[in-house]
C-alpha cells in the first residue's frame, strides 16, 4: 500500500468517525451530498464554538494591541479589483473529456519516454510525494509493451503548464491512461460570483470575498481613528471566506 493509499483510507476512517459522533455531516447528503461542502453536527457545532472563544480570548481580550473587527463576507467591487483579484486570482485547469475529473495544471506533470533517443510515449501523474517514482514505473511499462530496445531516459517531469500544443494529444490522462483526453490548460476562476441589487446587469457584479484580510485592510483607518490604537497592533477576525476550488479536497481543511 502507498502512502498516498493509506493517507487517504485514514481520513475516510476520521470522516466516518465525525459523522456517527455527530461532529461534521455531508452536505445536502439526503440529495446525494455536494463534493467539498460540511455542515457542524450538535457536537461539532459545540466544539468549534469553543475553539473560536479560546482564540479570541487569548488573542484579542487579554492582549492590549489587537483589535477585533467582523468586516461583511460582500464588499465593494472594486476592493478586489484594487487587490488584484478580478484579474489575477484565477488558477490553470485541465478537464479529462473521459472521466470529466478535473486538475490544476500546476499540479500535473508528464513526461516524455524516450528510448534510445526516440519518443515512444508520455507519461502523467498528479502531483504527490511518489509522483517520481510512479513516472518511472509508467515509462518502463510504456517500454516493455512496446518492446523497444535500448536506455531509457531519465524521466523528467513538468508541470502541464509547460505542455506544448502538439503534446495535448499525446499526454494521457492520469484517470484513463488515453492520450487525448486532456484539454488545454485555461484560467478558472477563483472567486465566486452574485449579483447585488434588482437588476442582474454588470453592473450589480459583486464577489464573495476570497479571503477575510482585505477587510481589515478597508477597515485599517476607522480602526485607528477610533481604537486610540497606537503603531505596532494587530486586527483580528473570525470569519468564512469563499474560493471555488477545482478539486474540493481534505474535509474541512479547505471546505
Amino acid at each position: 500500500m502507498t502512502a498516498k493509499a493509506s493517507s487517504d483510507g485514514l481520513m475516510e476512517e476520521i470522516v466516518g468517525l465525525c459523522k456517527r459522533r455527530g461532529f461534521i455531516f455531508p452536505s445536502s447528503e439526503i440529495y446525494g451530498g455536494y463534493n467539498g461542502f460540511y455542515d457542524y453536527g450538535p457536537l461539532g457545532v459545540e466544539l468549534r464554538n469553543n475553539i473560536k472563544q479560546t482564540w479570541w480570548r487569548d488573542m484579542v481580550q487579554r492582549r492590549d494591541d489587537i483589535e477585533g473587527l467582523d468586516s461583511t463576507i460582500i464588499m465593494h467591487p472594486d476592493i478586489w479589483k484594487a487587490s488584484g483579484h478580478v484579474d489575477g486570482f484565477s488558477d490553470p485547469m485541465v478537464d479529462c473529456r473521459e472521466s470529466k475529473l478535473r486538475y490544476r495544471a500546476d499540479q500535473l506533470f508528464f513526461a516524455p519516454v524516450i528510448v534510445a533517443g526516440e519518443t515512444i510515449g508520455y507519461v502523467s501523474v498528479v502531483e504527490c510525494p511518489e509522483q517520481q517514482e510512479i513516472a518511472e514505473k509508467a515509462a518502463a511499462d510504456i517500454k516493455r509493451k512496446a518492446a523497444k530496445q535500448g536506455t531509457l531516459d531519465p524521466i523528467v517531469l513538468k508541470d502541464y503548464t509547460e505542455s506544448k500544443p502538439e503534446e495535448y494529444d499525446l499526454i494521457p490522462s492520469p484517470a484513463t491512461g488515453k492520450p487525448g483526453s486532456l484539454t488545454a490548460p485555461r484560467e478558472f476562476k477563483l472567486m465566486f460570483e452574485t449579483k447585488v441589487g434588482p437588476l442582474a446587469d454588470e453592473s450589480a457584479v459583486a464577489y464573495l470575498r476570497p479571503e477575510t484580510a482585505q477587510g481589515i485592510f478597508a477597515n485599517y483607518k476607522n480602526i485607528v481613528d477610533t481604537g486610540r490604537v497606537k503603531i505596532p497592533f494587530g486586527i483580528a477576525q473570525i470569519g468564512k471566506a469563499f474560493r471555488n476550488e477545482i478539486t474540493p479536497r481534505n474535509f474541512i481543511f479547505r471546505s
